[in-house]
């Protein structure tokens, strides 16, 4: 199921690349933009955990400087059925974490150094286990490529809107040089591709809780642990936080108003609590 999700991503997403090189340049633009969804996709897929570390400027931690975070990994990770993760630490007294990889055979879980010290240990346990459900249902590709793919098809859109603005494209292509029509393709496709983003992003963190609640063997440390970290982000920023890899996180780095949440990768935490408190 979770690659099924994957190719209807990278399908989807590619057709809205597709869409915007045919309005810039027609069958041309089109071709063009097609090998740039492929050349992404690609991308993406052997290199998510590498830019996701080197955005949250994460560092490796050897088990020598946290055994007991190493014990706690790798005993989840056994009950998971997968293989011992990589671990990385990053530098925010904010607690949170992330996990990164396109397999669990190539997979990184990132922590922060607010989560160590703020949370239990049975709600730390429930964070790990979360982040080991992602990498278990390849969660992580799966939001990689799709921050990957809406975030060129938003840069590329707003240069459309620029372009509509200053009376379209030069040539003969007759919706190239329709202003009106570049503005409603580059609305609409900015706009599809963040409706779709949202989509998967908030469904996987559903299913992370529900499957990281039975990693750790109940659902209350992950529950008291979301509450906490909701609280924690209000309260203290996450310097030098990248929006680009705000939806990697357990929750989102950077809160904001009722608008803001509107447009969040995230589902809300009360929800999320709720759900898991069902479960128990």
């Amino acid at each position: 199921m979770s690659n099924f999700k994957a190719f209807l991503l990278m399908g989807l997403l590619s057709i809205l690349l597709v869409l915007l090189g045919n309005a810039i340049g027609g069958q041309t633009g089109a071709l063009i933009f097609l090998l740039i969804s492929f050349a992404l996709n690609f991308y993406t897929y052997y290199n998510s955990d590498k830019v996701a570390i080197k955005m949250t400027n994460s560092k490796p931690i050897s088990e020598e400087q946290a055994p007991q975070l190493y014990a706690m990994v790798r005993n989840l990770a056994d009950r998971a059925g997968l293989p011992m993760p990589r671990l990385y630490l990053t530098p925010s007294p904010q607690p949170n974490a992330f996990a990164t990889g396109r397999n669990p055979e190539n997979s990184a879980v990132a922590v922060t150094e607010g989560l160590i010290k703020m949370l239990n240990r049975e709600e730390l346990e429930g964070v790990l286990a979360h982040e080991l459900a992602h990498i278990k249902n390849r969660d992580v590709l799966v939001g990689t490529i799709a921050a990957s793919m809406a975030g060129a098809i938003t840069m590329i859109a707003n240069m459309l809107q620029w372009t509509a603005f200053l009376g379209g494209f030069g040539g003969n292509n007759e919706q190239g040089n329709n202003p009106f029509g570049l503005l409603f393709v580059a609305i609409l496709s900015s706009l599809a591709a963040t409706i779709i983003q949202l989509a998967i992003s908030r469904s996987r963190e559903y299913g992370a809780d529900a499957e990281g609640a039975a990693i750790a063997g109940n659902p209350h440390g992950l529950a008291n642990a979301l509450l906490k970290l909701e609280e924690a982000a209000r309260q203290i920023r996450m310097e030098k936080a990248n929006p680009a890899a705000s939806h990697l996180f357990i929750v989102n780095p950077l809160a904001g108003g009722s608008i803001t949440r509107l447009f969040s990768t995230h589902p809300p935490i009360k929800e999320r609590v709720e759900r898991l408190k069902q479960m128990a």
